[in-house]
């Protein structure tokens, strides 16, 4: 398979978007996830791999550094219905092994239930969770000891080299960032209810909406653009210090495109969006 038989997109998601029903907020984000999905479209890949992390809702005792999931539903949450994946399982079990072959002592996930970081891109990107098959690849992004971003680079680059084997078109994604700070991922707990959860977000939430760091994230956007590895790895390692605990998600982008061929990827769109407390950002591959 050749690079040119993949796409890679790299998209922000929040709750808060699926929360603003009457389309208030966000136009500018919305309009370019639209110029995303036609080209997902066009494209019509043969199926997805999906760089996800996790809201310490899949993972609370047992975390991951790196998974592939064999089976797996998505949450009913922000209105949506509980749904389940499907996953194309001999290939699944031969990424495991060969990503095991390549010295990644990755875990296998069966009867996961994952939430809006994995649901969100696929509705948004392919319009439902059943499109295409789908290969949810979780990085533990939200409880550290976290994975150095070199150690994602060459994770992703281990996937992309399981992809060159295939004749397949694959769509490649990764989810999360850019900055924001969800006043429930800043705690260093990882078993609390839903209910104690919604609280906690709602407590917190004016303060969370001031710290989206514009500067930051368009930084990170440049060097997504020139695909410079150094840059990126700075940025990734020391995101949360500079970008808030949230903006750790970009673990996802980085796997992402260092399996796409580590190859540039352009900005589509950049908004700041207060009311979602996050920079909301979507590069795709050239």
């Amino acid at each position: 398979m050749t690079e040119q038989n993949r796409l890679v997109v790299c998209a922000s998601h929040s709750p808060g978007m699926e929360r603003d029903t009457d389309h208030v907020f966000g136009s500018e984000f919305r309009a370019g996830l639209a110029d995303a999905r036609a080209l997902v479209t066009e494209f019509d890949p043969d199926f997805v791999i999906l760089f996800g992390g996790d809201h310490r809702r899949a993972f609370r005792h047992v975390v991951p550094t790196f998974a592939v999931a064999m089976t797996a539903s998505i949450l009913p949450e922000g209105g949506h219905a509980e749904g389940t994946l499907d996953i194309p399982v001999d290939v699944a079990k031969d990424l495991a092994a060969h990503l095991l072959d390549s010295e990644f002592d990755i875990s296998i996930c069966r009867d996961v239930g994952l939430d809006h970081a994995f649901a969100q891109p696929l509705r948004d990107l392919t319009g439902d969770l059943n499109a295409y098959p789908v290969i949810p690849v979780p990085i533990n992004c939200a409880t550290g000891p976290l994975p150095s971003a070199a150690r994602v680079l060459s994770f992703g680059e281990a996937v992309g080299r399981f992809l060159d084997t295939l004749d397949a078109r694959v769509l490649v994604i990764g989810t999360g960032g850019l900055s924001h700070s969800p006043p429930s991922l800043e705690l260093d707990a990882y078993d609390i209810s839903d209910e104690e959860r919604r609280r906690v977000i709602a407590e917190g939430a004016a303060a969370a909406r001031k710290k989206i760091k514009p500067q930051w994230d368009k930084a990170f956007l440049n060097a997504l653009a020139e695909w410079d590895g150094a840059e990126l790895a700075s940025l990734t390692d020391d995101a949360r210090a500079q970008a808030g605990v949230g903006a750790n998600e970009v673990r996802t982008w980085l796997a992402a495109g260092a399996a796409g061929g580590g190859k540039p990827l352009d900005a589509i769109v950049y908004q700041p969006v207060e009311e979602w407390i996050t920079g909301m950002g979507l590069a795709v591959s050239r």
